[in-house]
């Protein structure tokens, strides 16, 4: 090997080296970008107090046995999720749970904590209400399948979900080690096989940020009869709410 190129061997190394540094050390503001919260109104807002932090919730309170818990995406305000869901769920008392330094709450997010605080307002719930469902979007499926699979709610439903956000990472970022570099997997397909009850999956025909192939991988995971897909035609990842199928299947999931 002539000095020359080994000059230009040695920085291309050193590069790709700074590079996979630079991913481990930023890798979490790549996967969650944190919103304010649009619904402050006290009488709309539990905090939950967990480990290390306190967790903010927006709520609908309703006496009687029915709630849903839901966990949102990667960058969104689960409050706007309020009306349309209050109108949708006239029954059901809501229970949408902000991420650490989302809408308020304290701490950084992390996929441990997330899981962890997940099951904490879950037990929260369910002390006030017998019949939980647990609602998961994009990122929070993730959350929802790892909360799903430990505890036992009455329905699962999941939007726009993925079988495992390292494996979508790694195709993203093909040149470098995403799977050794990763601390957040959301590795929902280990823990689908864990999960019993009744389960929705909702896929975006035309979803530019979830693949069709990891959402049908997802589902091949659950064991036979307790998952259904429905896809919601012409409608891509963030547009999906405004569908009016889209709505009808969150309702029927529920009956």
């Amino acid at each position: 090997m002539t000095r020359a190129v080994y000059v230009v061997f040695s920085v291309a190394l050193v590069g790709y080296a700074g590079l996979c540094v630079a991913m481990y050390v930023f890798q979490r503001s790549l996967i969650y970008y944190p919103q304010p919260r649009a619904v402050t109104a006290a009488e709309s807002t539990l905090r939950l107090a967990v480990d290390g932090a306190e967790v903010v919730v927006t709520v609908r309170p309703l006496d009687g046995p029915k709630a849903i818990v839901y966990f949102g995406g990667n960058g969104e305000d689960v409050s706007q999720n309020l009306d349309s869901y209050a109108q949708a769920f006239p029954d059901q008392a809501l229970y949408l749970m902000h991420y650490r330094s989302y809408g308020g709450s304290t701490g950084l997010p992390t996929e441990k904590d997330n899981v962890a605080d997940g099951l904490a307002l879950f037990e929260k719930v369910r002390a006030r209400h017998t019949d939980v469902a647990i609602f998961g979007r994009s990122l929070g499926t993730g959350v929802a399948v790892q909360v799903a699979s430990r505890v036992a709610p009455s329905r699962l439903v999941l939007i726009t979900p993925y079988d495992s956000i390292v494996e979508i990472g790694a195709q993203m970022y093909p040149l470098l080690p995403v799977r050794w570099l990763a601390l957040d997997t959301y590795e929902s397909g280990k823990f689908a096989p864990r999960i019993r009850v009744p389960t929705t999956i909702i896929r975006a025909e035309n979803d530019e940020q979830i693949p069709r192939g990891s959402t049908e991988k997802l589902m091949s995971r659950f064991d036979p009869g307790v998952a259904r897909m429905t896809v919601i035609e012409g409608v891509g990842h963030n547009d999906l709410g405004r569908n009016k199928k889209y709505r009808e299947t969150l309702q029927a999931a529920l009956r």
